[in-house]
């Protein structure tokens, strides 16, 4: 890796024009943080029951006591046998936050329509402790637009991120958040999708500020190195769904994976 070599001095002066631009995003930020939190809301009219690790659970009771209830959207379909690497990686780092969130007024669970005994065993077996439900039997996933029915995929392309887009899965990801108020009421605050997600990823703010960055030279993204954490031995990849592929599998090969979450 080649990189120009300068003296303090020299070195000094481009950081301090990089950091004048650093402090611009940053008031950025704020302002679009403001922005956020003004957005109107939508209420919520329509009852979902989840299943869950006290059977069936509705909407509000996943609040927990809270006002405020994060729902992560995770790539888990009733046909998968894991859930999705990107959406693994984004749940590795949520967890050690998740006694801060719930000390300020904030649940957050994570939904998929795979059944919830095989969501539980999965989450078992990756060592979270945030709580899992699923949403097999309701339409949460498809009103929320992270799930696709097989008329959608027959066309090829879906409602995803705002707007009607290729689909090649019938799981994507994303994370919606909602408030109740003291008389029960549920309201939709805020979702996002895609990259969207990527602000929850703590590992990428340490490796941009690393000399080789990303360093995501394959297929743009997580893909190129991200795997369940007890995969990091053995070969394998990620398939454009988010799935890992073991490295003994045919299709291991023919690599040639854009999982959605690190979709440019």
């Amino acid at each position: 890796m080649q990189h120009q070599i300068v003296s303090r001095d020299e070195w000094l002066a481009a950081r301090k024009q990089l950091l004048a631009k650093e402090k611009a995003f940053t008031r950025m930020r704020d302002e679009l943080n403001a922005e956020r939190l003004a957005l109107p809301w939508v209420k919520l009219e329509k009852t979902y029951v989840f299943e869950g690790p006290n059977g069936p659970e509705t909407l509000s009771s996943l609040f927990d006591g809270r006002s405020q209830l994060v729902v992560k959207h995770f790539m888990f379909g009733p046909e998968w046998n894991e859930g999705c690497v990107g959406c693994s990686f984004e749940m590795d780092q949520i967890s050690g936050a998740l006694v801060h969130l719930e000390h300020h007024d904030v649940t957050y669970i994570a939904v998929a329509r795979a059944p919830f005994a095989k969501l539980d065993a999965y989450r078992r077996r990756m060592g979270w402790t945030m709580k899992f439900v699923s949403s097999y039997d309701n339409d949460f996933n498809y009103d929320f637009h992270v799930s696709f029915r097989p008329d959608e995929l027959a066309k090829g392309e879906a409602y995803y991120n705002y707007s009607m887009r290729p689909v090649g899965s019938d799981e994507m990801s994303g994370r919606s958040v909602f408030y109740k108020d003291e008389a029960g009421d549920i309201f939709h605050t805020y979702s996002s999708f895609a990259r969207g997600g990527e602000i929850n990823l703590n590992a990428y703010a340490v490796l941009d500020v690393t000399p080789k960055g990303r360093n995501e030279t394959i297929n743009g993204n997580l893909t190129d190195w991200v795997r369940h954490h007890d995969r990091y031995v053995g070969g394998g990849f990620v398939d454009p769904n988010g799935r890992f592929v073991a490295a003994e599998h045919p299709a291991a090969a023919e690599n040639d994976s854009a999982c959605c979450h690190g979709s440019r």
